[in-house]
């Protein structure tokens, strides 16, 4: 942490600030607006959306009922974040449901939730996109085999935890700059992956009798059915992590007003279309 010399000929650490006589600790505002539209966009942006388009597929039987999977969680996701946005704005501090729920319901509660996300809900999630991330990267090295060698794949996926976390820790600008450009590679990979499919369709070279028979072989187990969703939600997952670095965010109130702003206009806009 810097530290700066006071007008007074005292120095203190920076973003350290006097509150009534009282020292307080806070955090530095490095994240802008669209650093921040970024930041959810990469998190939510994963290994989800190129693994769970299969398994939504699977469980539920059918193409046409697996779009009706993903139109539903995506209307869930929006309303998730809408509701996180409000909080945000409304309660601009870092910590996400921690301080929502230490707000609302006390110590207690709000230790056991964070208690389980830190232990048990964020490891297995780092865990999962970063054994992901290690099976696309060494698949290319290993072209004739039928899977990539577990061992390589651990030391990969360790090695990429270890190097996020030293860029985390060394510095929040530098872990916002690597945030865009890795949501700007996930989205160009995934305008290649639309604009083929389209121009496939639109030259005849992918089939499309399937399409006759969309909900053919939908299957009405419940068991599936929320299988499904837990494969679509998984993939949108990611919204509500702006909301633990909320104190880092440049005028955090003025920037989600502006989004709120925008969702609503673009809202206005298609329902006079």
């Amino acid at each position: 942490m810097e530290r700066k010399e006071e007008k007074d000929g005292s120095d203190k650490p920076e973003g350290q600030e006097q509150d009534n006589g009282a020292a307080g600790l806070t955090m530095k505002r490095e994240i802008g607006l669209w650093s921040a539209v970024s930041m959810t966009a990469g998190c939510m942006i994963g290994s989800g959306i190129f693994m769970s388009p299969q398994g939504v597929l699977v469980y539920i039987g059918s193409p046409g009922a697996s779009l009706i999977i993903w139109a539903t969680c995506g209307l869930l996701a929006l309303l998730g974040a809408l509701c996180y946005a409000e909080l945000g704005s409304l309660v601009p501090e870092s910590g996400g449901e921690y301080a929502y729920i230490l707000r609302a319901f006390g110590s207690l509660p709000a230790f056991l939730v964070i208690y389980i996300i830190v232990l048990v809900g964020r490891p297995a999630a780092i865990t999962a996109v970063s054994l992901s991330f290690a099976e696309y990267a060494l698949a290319p090295f290993y072209p004739g085999c039928s899977s990539v060698p577990q061992v390589i794949v651990k030391i990969v996926a360790c090695s990429c935890i270890l190097v996020l976390l030293l860029i985390n820790f060394w510095s929040s600008r530098m872990s916002t700059v690597l945030m865009n450009v890795c949501t700007a590679a996930k989205l160009f990979s995934l305008l290649v992956i639309v604009v083929g499919g389209a121009v496939g369709l639109a030259q005849g070279r992918i089939p499309t009798e399937s399409l006759l028979f969309a909900f053919h072989n939908t299957t009405q187990q419940a068991g599936r059915i929320g299988m499904a969703f837990y494969q679509g939600l998984w993939s949108f997952d990611g919204w509500s992590n702006i909301n633990t670095v909320i104190e880092e965010i440049k005028n955090p109130k003025g920037n989600i007003e502006v989004c709120k702003r925008g969702i609503i206009l673009n809202s206005n806009c298609h329902h006079s279309h």
